[in-house]
Order: structure tokens, then C-alpha cells, then sequence
């Protein structure tokens, strides 16, 4: 069964992967790193901000094959205030 790595790129950090995972083939590397992507936003995402998360999966020869974007944004409507304004 293949090895595919997956590095980390958060708000500027980078997390290279040495041990990777099994994978079956590559669009289930794929999924893995959709989830792993949209968990770790959702954990580091505050209010009223933009977070983006990037894996970039890499074969057993250590190759770029793929990378997985996630972008989350959070943008709260205080209906209040709105009316005071209005």
C-alpha cells in the first residue's frame, strides 16, 4: 500500500510530515487531507476572522502530488446595531 505524506501550512507555520500514512490510492490521501484541512481550521478559526489551512500531499518518493486548500470565514451581523443605524 502507498505512503503519502502531509504537510502542514497555517498562517504562515509550516509542518513538514516524516512518517506519512497508508493510504489505498491517492483520492483517499486526498479525503484524508480535506478532513485533517477543514478539523484543524475549525479548531484555530476565531469570530469574526479568515483562516486558511494547506496540505500538500506527498507520494512515497517524497513528490508533490496534490495539495488541499481550506479557506474559512466568519463574518457575524450584530442585527442591533444594524437597527440603531438605519
Amino acid at each position: 500500500m502507498p505512503r503519502f505524506y502531509f504537510d502542514m501550512r497555517d498562517d504562515g507555520s509550516f509542518t513538514p510530515d516524516d512518517e506519512g500514512l497508508e493510504f489505498d490510492s491517492l483520492d483517499a490521501a486526498e479525503r484524508a487531507a480535506a478532513e485533517a484541512a477543514a478539523k484543524i481550521g475549525r479548531e484555530r478559526l476565531p469570530r469574526n476572522a479568515t483562516h486558511k489551512v494547506t496540505v500538500e500531499v506527498r507520494d512515497e518518493h517524497r513528490q508533490l502530488v496534490g495539495t488541499v486548500m481550506v479557506l474559512m470565514e466568519v463574518h457575524r451581523i450584530n442585527s442591533a446595531s444594524q437597527l440603531l443605524s438605519t
